[in-house]
């Protein structure tokens, strides 16, 4: 019973297996059965050698999973390596536009820094001409209390006279011209003893006497609160 399955097993495996020569006796008769289960064995490795050495796996279904296997591996592949492709496209076109961002900004950053340089600029030449007008200011107020001391220390010598004692403009300056409209009007005076020329204009200080006003017909008066004089055409010839 044991002799007729094997060989029934072998059967099989011949009809499944590719390229096995038939020409080997697979179904033995009764007498070559009962020969014995050695002689059953032998033929039988030597038939599944055979069978091996034979053994031709293209075109096989074995094959045929194989390469469908290999196939599908090789597209996933294909799909990651274009997915990376993608994103290294991404990623390039990223670093393009961060670079024209930082670009950008740098020549914000530029423009900015010019714009602070010229705005420092023209606040330090107003602060310069600020402290120029304060300086001139300052001496102007130097001279007007240097006058006004000097005027009071002449009044309190001179209690008794009419008129205070102070600078006779009429014999120290002559009015030279008279020139611009309304209130915009200046005037330029000569100093007799120096030769020099002044332009003044009404609220100037000159010689601790306040410009009180200038016009053509009566010329520049002064005054100092308590002596006012007039300088004209007329009086400086």
């Amino acid at each position: 019973m044991l002799n007729k399955i094997l060989s029934r097993f072998m059967f099989g495996v011949l009809m499944f297996v590719p390229g096995v020569a038939w020409a080997v006796n697979v179904t033995p008769d009764v007498d070559t059965v009962a020969a014995g289960d050695d002689e059953i064995s032998a033929e039988f490795e030597a038939v599944s050698a055979d069978a091996v050495a034979g053994y031709n796996p293209e075109g096989s279904l074995f094959q045929q999973i194989t390469d469908l296997e290999q196939e599908k591996v090789l597209m996933e592949l294909e799909k990651e390596r274009a997915q990376l492709d993608l994103e290294l496209d991404r990623l390039a076109a990223e670093k393009i536009k961060l670079h024209m961002e930082i670009d950008e900004l740098s020549g914000r950053a530029e423009q900015q820094k010019k714009e602070l340089e010229n705005a420092q600029a023209k606040l330090e030449t107003e602060a310069a001409r600020l402290e120029r007008e304060k300086e001139a200011l300052e001496a102007e107020t130097e001279e007007l209390a240097a006058r006004r001391a000097a005027t009071s220390k002449t009044s309190n010598n001179n209690e008794d006279s009419d008129k205070p004692a102070g600078v006779d403009f009429g014999a120290q300056y002559r009015l030279v011209n008279v020139i611009g409209a309304g209130s915009q009007l200046q005037a330029t005076i000569e100093n007799l003893d120096t030769g020099q020329n002044k332009i003044i204009s009404v609220g100037r200080i000159v010689d601790g006497y306040s410009v009180k006003s200038i016009s053509l017909d009566e010329g520049v008066v002064f005054t100092n609160g308590q002596d006012t004089q007039t300088l004209n055409v007329s009086k400086s010839n």
